[in-house]
C-alpha cells in the first residue's frame, strides 16, 4: 500500500520522514466520508456495479465506525490515513476495494480531505466565539459604571469603565468570527473529479459530489485545484490571530489579579462562567 519504494523504503528513518499518519489519522472521517461520495459518484456514473457500491459503502460504514468509536487499529505499513482506509477497506471486502480508487488521485483526495477538516472545524470555532464573547458581555454588564485603571506600557493612566475593558476583549473576538467566516467561502471549493492534475476521465456529477459533502462549488481548475494550499495559510493566520487575542485576555487577567496590579479577585472576573 505504500506510495514510493527503491532505496527510500530501505531504512526507518525514511520511512519516518515521508509517513504522514501520525498528523493527517486525525481526519479519519474526512477521509471515509469523502470515499463514500466518490463510491456514490462512480455508482451513478455506471462505473460500480451496483453489489460492487453496496459492499464497498457498507464496508466503509464500517471503517467510519471504527474511527467514530476509537476501534480502528493501525499496522506499520500505514503511511498515511488514506493507505490506512483503503487497507482496512480491503480487509473487509477483498478485492472490489481496488475499484474505489477509479478515477480519484491521491492528489485531489488529500486536498478534499484537508479542505473538509476545515470546513468542518471552522463552525466549532465560530460556536466556541460566540460561548466566550456571550461571556464578556455578561461580565460587561454586570460591571455598569464600576470604574477601574486604565494602563499603558504596564503604567497606570486614565480610568476606564470596567465594562470597556471587557469589550476590549469581545471586539477582536468579532473580527476573528468575520475572518473565519469570510473564509469559508475560498475552503468551501471541492478538488475531487481534479485527479492527479489534468482531471478525471470519469463522467461524475462534480457539482452533486460538492453539494453531497457540504462544498459551495466544484473547483474550476483541476491543476490549481490540487495544488491550492492558500485555504490553510488563511485558516493558520485565523488561528494565529485567535491565539494572540487569547493570550492577551489571559495575560491581562494576571496582571488585573496579581498583588502589584490587583483591580479585582479572578473568582469574582467570572463568577457568571
Amino acid at each position: 500500500m505504500t506510495l514510493w519504494g527503491g532505496r527510500f523504503y530501505q531504512t526507518k528513518d525514511t520511512w519516518d520522514l515521508n509517513s504522514s499518519l501520525p498528523v493527517d489519522q486525525r481526519m479519519a472521517i474526512q477521509d471515509v466520508d469523502g470515499s463514500i461520495a466518490w463510491a456514490n459518484a462512480l455508482h451513478k456514473a455506471n462505473i460500480l456495479l451496483d453489489e460492487e457500491h453496496a459492499s464497498i459503502s457498507l464496508g466503509l460504514a464500517t471503517v467510519k465506525k471504527e474511527f467514530a468509536s476509537g476501534l480502528f487499529s493501525f499496522v506499520p505499513s500505514d503511511e498515511d490515513i488514506h493507505t490506512a482506509v483503503e487497507r482496512r477497506l480491503t480487509e473487509l471486502i477483498g478485492v472490489t476495494a481496488g475499484k474505489l480508487h477509479t478515477g480519484r488521485s491521491r492528489n485531489d483526495q488529500v486536498a478534499t480531505d484537508f479542505r473538509l477538516w476545515i470546513l468542518q472545524a471552522i463552525p466549532e470555532l465560530l460556536s466556541a466565539f460566540s460561548l466566550l464573547q456571550s461571556a464578556l458581555l455578561e461580565q460587561a454588564d454586570l460591571a455598569d459604571e464600576t470604574i477601574m485603571p486604565g494602563y499603558t506600557h504596564l503604567q497606570r493612566a486614565q480610568p476606564i469603565l470596567l465594562s470597556h475593558w471587557w469589550l476590549s476583549h469581545y471586539h477582536p473576538l468579532e473580527r476573528d468570527r468575520e475572518r473565519l467566516n469570510d473564509l469559508i467561502k475560498r475552503v468551501s471549493i471541492l478538488p475531487l473529479g481534479s485527479g492527479a492534475l489534468a482531471g478525471t476521465p470519469v463522467p461524475v456529477d462534480r457539482a452533486a459530489l460538492a453539494e453531497s459533502l457540504g462544498f459551495a462549488v466544484a473547483s474550476p481548475n483541476s491543476l490549481d485545484s490540487v495544488s491550492d494550499r492558500d485555504f490553510a495559510a488563511e485558516f493558520l493566520f485565523c488561528a494565529t490571530m485567535t491565539g494572540i487575542h487569547l493570550s492577551k485576555l489571559s495575560e491581562q487577567i494576571v496582571l488585573y489579579t496579581s498583588a502589584e496590579f490587583g483591580f479585582f479577585e479572578l473568582s469574582d472576573a467570572f463568577s457568571t462562567g
